[in-house]
């Protein structure tokens, strides 16, 4: 019998952006997320994010039904990128994932809120005595993956 006290249940998944308001519209307007608590923070967690000596940050919760992303803005010190798609095979969180009935519709939707359509990487996988399903990938506005995927039956 598992001690409940040590059973972990899933929080959220943080996405660092660099314009919060783009990627507000972004993750609310095209993908249907809804806002909800927003926090100012200022050196009060330098330590946990391993960032001193100043820290100007503010952390947007968006809900979708059970899965909760918060974007999370630097003031200071100022977001960088690294370069470029963040290969599949690096070490980490790859990629967020959606199920849509019409996968490039809703990548063209991305597209009108900032995204960016990988048209290259759009798969039509065959499946026996079912119709096929359908994968692409798109980003947010800077740059993190996001599968879209039409199964070919409910997962």
């Amino acid at each position: 019998m598992n001690d409940q006290s040590t059973v972990a249940s899933f929080s959220h998944i943080g996405v660092c952006v660099s314009d919060i308001e783009r990627s507000k519209r972004f993750y609310v307007e095209a993908l249907g997320f809804e806002v909800g608590l927003v926090y100012e923070m200022e050196d009060t967690i330098n330590g946990l994010l391993g960032i001193p000596p100043k820290v100007l940050m503010t952390s947007l919760m968006l809900h979708k039904g059970s899965l909760v992303v918060e974007l999370i803005y630097f003031r200071e010190p100022k977001p960088f990128a690294v370069g470029g798609l963040r290969p599949m095979n690096q070490l980490g969180l790859t990629h967020l994932s959606f199920t849509a009935q019409d996968v490039d519709a809703l990548a063209a939707r991305l597209e009108e809120f900032g995204g960016k359509f990988l048209r290259e990487t759009r798969t039509v996988i065959e499946m026996p005595d079912a119709t096929p399903a359908i994968l692409l990938f798109c980003t947010d506005p800077d740059g993190t993956r996001i599968e879209l995927y039409k199964p070919s039956q409910p997962l």
